[in-house]
């Protein structure tokens, strides 16, 4: 994977609006990230919080604003992101190793229909390694455990060495006992890849990320762990656990 300089830009967001079916996803969002950080993005379910990692992607178009990802447009950058939907469908019963799954991340750099080389395949047992999931390489991906498809998943999508690494809900699927094992690797990562998780895991965002943000239509992002009591009600609505130096805490406001 290729190294970074600390502080360079990676990710300049100015007044972004996107609408979606009509309907206003995200509002006059500013964000800047430089290459090194690991931020947490938290919010509310429906909050906008995957349309803004599309959106960085390029995958949406903004209603008005601005983003450029390393100083370029989000789909000139796309070969330099990695990227962890949500949900990755496939059906459990298709025999594909996990080795072939990480390989199938390399359609973004060699075409869909090109052949794979010698480099790739280099490419992805490195990966795997990366992730502990060396041994597992000739094992069908449906054979394995919830959090070990994950890891698979996390080399897939880092295996074209992104200098960016977008997670939308990484956790998910992993149960409880895996879970810390799975932020471990991932801060491990952020050695060498600028990383930005979406998650509603908010003790793991505290203990893990660098900055936290948190997205309902709106930003709150003070480029700090910490996020103020009122960001926090503004964007749920409601007390919630918050970020406060790294520690989770409730704010126990009155409310509807």
């Amino acid at each position: 994977m290729n190294s970074y300089q600390a502080g360079d830009p990676a990710v300049y967001i100015e007044d972004l609006s996107v609408k979606i079916d009509g309907r206003r996803v995200l509002e006059k969002v500013n964000l800047r990230i430089r290459e090194g950080e690991f931020l947490g993005v938290i919010g509310p379910n429906g909050g906008g919080k995957t349309t803004l990692l599309r959106a960085i992607l390029g995958l949406v178009k903004p209603e008005r604003g601005r983003i450029e990802v390393f100083a370029e447009s989000p789909e000139a950058a796309r070969k330099q992101i990695g990227y962890l939907p949500q949900k990755s469908l496939f059906d459990q019963r298709f025999p594909i190793t996990a080795l072939e799954v990480v390989m199938m991340g390399m359609y973004g750099a060699r075409g869909l229909f090109s052949r794979y080389t010698s480099r790739d395949v280099d490419a992805s047992w490195e990966a795997l390694s990366l992730v502990g999931m060396a041994d597992y390489a000739d094992r069908e991906i449906g054979s394995l455990s919830g959090g070990e498809q994950q890891r698979v998943f996390v080399a897939r999508a880092i295996v074209s060495s992104p200098r960016l690494l977008l997670l939308d809900e990484p956790a998910a699927g992993i149960d409880s006992a895996k879970q810390i094992e799975f932020y471990d690797l991932l801060r491990e990562l952020n050695e060498k890849v600028t990383i930005i998780m979406v998650s509603h895991d908010i003790s793991a965002v505290s203990a893990y990320v660098k900055k936290v943000a948190c997205v309902n239509r709106r930003l709150y992002y003070h480029d700090s762990k910490e996020l103020m009591a009122e960001d926090i009600e503004e964007a749920y609505h409601c007390p919630v656990e918050m970020i406060a130096h790294g520690v989770p805490h409730r704010v126990l406001r009155s409310h509807d």
